[in-house]
């Protein structure tokens, strides 16, 4: 039998996280027994375990300001978990509006990484990068918005070319085909 590490368990136990959002609850719970074992040493009142709690259900629960905060506390301090919770925290960056950080977060994840664990790190960015384009070209900003839709093609074309079971629903591929229709308008 293989034994798995702290850090590949965390990182399967994301990417079933991301095919399956109605099994939130009981991947929370699998993500606790997991945390539990990990040998991750961390000062302060909490645990590990609580203060990723505090930053996932905060979320989950679309209280962004928190996660990202609680987020940026642990990923210094992470050992082999800070990967998966910088993806989370740019995740938590996406979700609060910040695109920028987002997708700055998501490239530089994404450049350390392969496998799955890169073609997670560049669906976040490619969401993002979509997202500041929109806005930059509401903003009349062409050349710059253009250039943050190409990019986002770019991040999710690799994304659904290399590892289509991170799409499981299509909806990479409706955003992927929605920027290259706008990029065909501009």
């Amino acid at each position: 039998m293989r034994m798995l590490t702290c850090r590949s368990m965390i990182m399967k136990i994301g990417q079933v996280m991301q095919r399956a959002a109605y099994r939130s609850a009981v991947l929370l719970a699998a993500a606790a027994v997991v945390l539990g074992s990990c040998d991750v040493q961390m000062g302060g009142k909490q645990g590990f375990r609580a203060q990723y709690f505090t930053a996932r259900n905060a979320l989950e629960a679309g209280n962004y300001d928190v996660a990202r905060r609680s987020y940026s506390r642990l990923i210094a301090d992470a050992g082999p978990l800070a990967e998966r919770l910088e993806l989370e925290y740019a995740h938590s960056e996406l979700r609060a509006g910040n695109f920028p950080e987002a997708a700055r977060i998501a490239a530089s994840l994404a450049a350390r990484q392969s496998g799955a664990a890169r073609g997670a790190a560049l669906a976040v960015q490619g969401t993002a990068q979509h997202e500041l384009g929109l806005a930059q070209l509401a903003e009349g900003k062409t050349e710059a918005g253009k250039a943050s839709l190409v990019a986002a093609q770019a991040a999710l074309g690799t994304v659904i070319e290399g590892h289509p079971e991170l799409d499981p629903l299509g909806s990479m591929a409706g955003r992927h085909a929605s920027i290259a229709a706008r990029l065909a308008r501009l």
